[in-house]
């Protein structure tokens, strides 16, 4: 038992270091989000230097993974995702993916407000795909300026300058689906003409 506590402590660098390069983090970042200093991350990464529970716990929530994704524990058989919300730029996202890397799922949901806020469009590599649940969703992409209403969706390259946000006082609740690399969301609207019944 020992021996696979040390199997999985030693692991622990590696996902570190994939989970900080997965948000496109440096350790500069990564040290003034949670207070750890950059030597003492690098030295993590590495492996040089042993996980403590005080460590790890800043470094999960700034990764916005459990405890035992960070390790790696073994699965206990419970199938549900375990919702932990963060805020930013006024939203709510309650991640519905747990695995690090791929395609990533969000539910997000955009308080209503006195108005529409003044769009910022933003650039980064990845693709996203949009599915509108409640209330109106503006999207500007590019040189466009649309409003979806509930059961509309819209995909996009994110190098394309991009923003989303409440069209009226109204709140706001959608999906997104997310690749960091370019992956995009394959839909199939029939079965294939290989199937056989």
């Amino acid at each position: 038992m020992a021996d696979e506590d040390e199997q999985t402590l030693d692991g622990v660098g590696a996902r570190l270091r994939a989970l900080r390069q997965q948000r496109e983090t440096t350790l500069a970042e990564l040290s003034a989000e949670t207070g750890i200093s950059v030597s003492t991350l690098s030295r993590l990464e590495s492996g040089s230097r042993r996980p403590t529970l005080e460590l790890l716990l800043p470094l999960a929530r700034a990764h916005g993974v459990t405890l035992d994704e960070l390790v790696d524990a073994p699965p206990t058989g419970d199938p549900r995702v375990h919702l932990r919300a963060v805020s930013q730029h006024g939203m709510t996202m309650l991640p519905l993916t747990r695995r690090a890397g791929g395609i990533q799922a969000y539910k997000i949901i955009i308080p209503g407000g006195k108005g529409r806020r003044e769009p910022e469009p933003k650039t980064h590599e990845g693709y996203e795909w949009l599915y509108v649940l409640n209330g109106r969703l503006r999207v500007v992409l590019g040189e466009h300026d649309l409003v979806l209403a509930p059961g509309e969706a819209a995909e996009f390259d994110t190098r394309v300058p991009h923003w989303f946000g409440g069209a009226d006082a109204e709140p706001v609740e959608f999906l997104s689906l997310f690749g960091r690399q370019g992956e995009r969301a394959h839909l199939r609207a029939r079965p294939s003409s290989s199937f056989r019944s």
